[in-house]
Order: C-alpha cells, then sequence, then structure tokens
C-alpha cells in the first residue's frame, strides 16, 4: 500500500529531498510510518456479514458507506494517479502552464474530498482491518502531496516549472 502511495509523488519527494533539502528521507519515512500506526490503530474492525448496496446509483452508495471498500478504493485510485501523473508530465514537457496546473489541481479536488469521505464510510467493510487502516492512509497521502505541490508552486515554482518556456505565464514563476 505504502509502494502505492508513493507513485503519487513522484515529481515532488525528488525536488523536496533533492533541492529543497526540508527534511531528509528518513525522516519523512518516520512520519509517515508513525502516521500510519496512528490511523491503523483508529480504522474500524471489519464488519462481518456485509451486504453491498445496490450498484444503480454507485456514487451515493459509496459516499454513505455502502459499498465494499475494494469497490470504492480502486477504481478512483487508479484514474488519481494517471491524472496527477499526466499533468505533472505534462507541465514538466512544457504542454501546460502555471495556471493550467493550478487549475486541473483545483478540478481534482472535489472529487478527492468525495473519495475521502467514501473511504473513510467504506473502510470498515474491508476484509482486514489492514486495509481499512491502509486505504485511510492513503487518501491522507493525497493531501500530503497536495499541501507538497502548493508549497512547490508558492516557494520554489522554478524547481518544478519550466519557466524559460513559459512566456505567457511567465509572472507566475516568481
Amino acid at each position: 500500500m505504502a509502494f502505492l502511495a508513493s507513485f503519487m509523488f513522484v515529481y515532488s519527494l525528488t525536488i523536496l529531498f533533492n533541492q529543497i533539502d526540508l527534511l531528509s528521507p528518513l525522516e519523512a519515512l518516520f512520519v509517515l510510518a508513525g502516521l500510519f500506526v496512528i490511523v491503523w490503530i483508529l480504522a474500524p474492525a471489519p464488519e462481518a456479514g456485509f451486504r453491498p448496496w445496490s450498484s444503480e446509483h454507485y456514487f451515493f452508495s459509496c459516499w454513505a458507506g455502502g459499498q465494499g471498500l475494494i469497490a470504492v478504493f480502486w477504481p478512483f485510485f487508479l484514474i488519481l494517479n494517471a491524472a496527477l501523473a499526466s499533468v505533472d508530465w505534462l507541465v514538466k514537457s512544457g504542454w501546460l502552464t502555471v495556471s493550467s496546473w493550478d487549475d486541473l489541481h483545483f478540478m481534482l479536488l472535489l472529487p478527492i474530498i468525495w473519495w475521502t469521505v467514501s473511504i473513510w464510510r467504506c473502510s470498515a467493510h474491508a476484509d482486514l482491518r489492514l486495509y481499512g487502516g491502509g486505504a485511510r492512509f492513503v487518501t491522507i497521502c493525497v493531501f500530503l502531496e497536495f499541501a507538497l505541490k502548493l508549497y512547490i508552486r508558492i516557494d520554489y515554482p522554478r524547481l518544478f516549472f519550466n519557466c524559460e518556456e513559459l512566456l505567457l505565464d511567465y509572472g507566475s514563476c516568481f
């Protein structure tokens, strides 16, 4: 689960560890391990005999906690990682401006809030407590990724964005 969560941090952690030097990889691992233990302890025990609701109103049943954790976690997690990787790759290759990158991350925020609420409500429907705690931990990691990208965007935009080729949006690099 931690390996999958680290896929989201491809560009942001490399900048954080190699160029900003805010904290070391060992310190980050220690903090994330402690956070995972706390989330795992607070995760609910799996419910026996759970029957998922009808998939007719899938988004509502996920929001209300009526689906299994697998049905809520994996589809959105894969789509979210593909979207974040694509947006970051497009910015690194110069196809998107800083403003477009901001807009796309802002558009992803509302579905991430829906997904977080759904995961926290459906985590009791996991097979093991470890899976429920791990899914909750990954949702927290998504918000940490957004906070780290916002920090890089505000304080260190020249490290992430290709500011030499952004003629229309050059003011965003300062």
